[in-house]
């Protein structure tokens, strides 16, 4: 396993793995994944066996980002390493991927910033990932509803 920046090559295949993850992640367009690609703070991928396993996209404040979760952690502290998506290749849960690219943003982040933050889907459900943040130190801080009241989500916070 091994953890690399992204490459352009990457982003048909970061794409697909992000649309199977819809409803735990939005759905965006290749549009939208190469501002990321050009823009994110971290933007990196997992290869298992030379195959896109895994991503993790972390982004700072002061970006124009219009999503609600992004622009209420930036309304609410000076300072954040903000999770905005990650996805795990139905083949390859169970590694121990994801928390591989939580522990590498935190890296990342180590020294410069002492929270990292990201959100989990309350409505419709995501109970694996709320019992995987709660077991890696992130507390929920508040809850928001998105997208017109179909999603309702846990904003949440881990002191690095």
């Amino acid at each position: 396993m091994r953890i690399t920046d992204v490459e352009p090559s990457d982003l048909d295949n970061v794409l697909r793995l992000n649309d199977d993850s819809v409803p735990h992640v939005s759905r965006i367009d290749l549009a939208q994944m190469e501002w990321f690609a050009s823009t994110a703070h971290y933007f990196r991928v997992v290869r298992h066996e030379e195959q896109l396993a895994g991503f993790l996209i972390g982004l700072r404040p002061g970006l124009p980002y219009a999503s609600p979760n992004y622009r209420w952690f930036s309304q609410n502290y000076a300072d954040f390493g903000y999770i905005d998506r990650v996805a795990v290749s139905a083949t390859a849960r169970r590694m121990g991927i994801a928390s591989r690219l939580y522990e590498d943003f935190a890296d990342t982040l180590k020294g410069e910033v002492e929270i990292m933050t990201c959100e989990v889907n309350i409505r419709p459900p995501n109970e694996s990932s709320m019992r995987y943040h709660e077991q890696h130190g992130f507390v929920c801080v508040a809850t928001q509803e998105t997208e017109g009241g179909k999603k309702k989500v846990a904003l949440l916070e881990k002191k690095l």
